[in-house]
């Protein structure tokens, strides 16, 4: 495996993806009781902006650098801009958290998170920025293969009910992706089918996300929501042109509040022809 987040951090699609996993851990915390995270694909979890990886591609100076300049942003949006700020405490952007610290600043005492990452380097770097937090366990190993190890999760000999996989592949290969992302959802939802499950996905052109999306909409979640933000029209299949997320089993009212942030998102971040969606995914159960 190649791919390297740090070349990316930052860009649009990790403020949508992070704006999205913010919002689902604060619809889970209005319960008092515990709550668990998987992180399948992790990354390092820290990533400085001023590196080599990031300025070569310079890719958060139109993602997360110009959000910061926009006024008056939906709550939603503000509550994800504090959260990076709160990874930075020199006052200065110089860091962008991934979803790994960001998902661990919004734990409570009584919750969970476990962090996976395969790639030697970048799981060492993990387990060096959690070594103090009891917290979280960082688990150098396949995501993939964690999601069958990992679930349901316990605390001791508790099982925890609640909780969210995030699964968010580096999509080197993007088609052979997206079947190990059906069969590895439809086991874990098996063993935790209360659970939220959050999946990343890349916008290059669109049809090819229909197979993929089609076959979400028959594993065994009660709904599903789709939530996607393309900065530019779907006219390359070179380019990131967009992303997306997909929530199966996803907290009440979390259309309500992710709802007002995609406009803004366009508008602070979209080029010509940039677009949202957020719509209902019809399950097949439903038909």
């Amino acid at each position: 495996m190649n791919y390297r987040h740090a070349f990316h951090a930052g860009n649009h699609a990790d403020v949508l993806k992070h704006m999205i996993l913010l919002a689902v851990l604060a619809a889970l915390k209005r319960k008092d009781s515990p709550f668990f995270v998987l992180d399948t694909h992790a990354g390092r979890g820290r990533y400085l902006l001023g590196g080599s990886e990031s300025q070569k591609t310079g890719e958060a100076e139109s993602g997360i650098f110009r959000l910061f300049d926009q006024p008056a942003l939906p709550e939603v949006l503000e509550h994800y801009l504090r959260a990076v700020q709160a990874a930075n405490p020199v006052g200065a952007l110089v860091a962008y958290p991934g979803s790994p610290l960001l998902a661990a600043q919004a734990l409570r005492e009584q919750d969970r998170l476990a962090a996976c990452e395969l790639q030697p380097e970048e799981a060492s770097e993990l387990k060096a920025l959690f070594a103090h937090d009891k917290r979280v366990g960082v688990h150098a190993r396949d995501g993939y293969v964690a999601l069958h190890a990992l679930l349901p999760p316990r605390v001791g000999e508790v099982k925890i009910a609640r909780g969210l996989v995030l699964i968010d592949p580096p999509y080197e290969a993007q088609d052979a992706e997206y079947p190990q992302i059906i069969k590895s959802l439809r086991d874990a939802m098996e063993r935790w089918p209360n659970a939220c499950y959050a999946v990343w996905y890349p916008i290059k052109q669109r049809r090819s996300l229909q197979p993929f999306l089609r076959k979400a909409a028959a594993l065994p979640a009660k709904s599903a929501l789709l939530a996607e933000l393309q900065i530019r029209p779907d006219d390359s299949p070179l380019r990131l042109n967009g992303s997306g997320m997909l929530l199966l089993n996803p907290p009440f009212q979390i259309e309500q509040a992710i709802a007002p942030a995609l406009p803004a998102l366009q508008k602070a971040l979209g080029e010509a022809g940039a677009s949202t969606r957020l719509e209902w995914l019809q399950m097949a159960h439903q038909r």
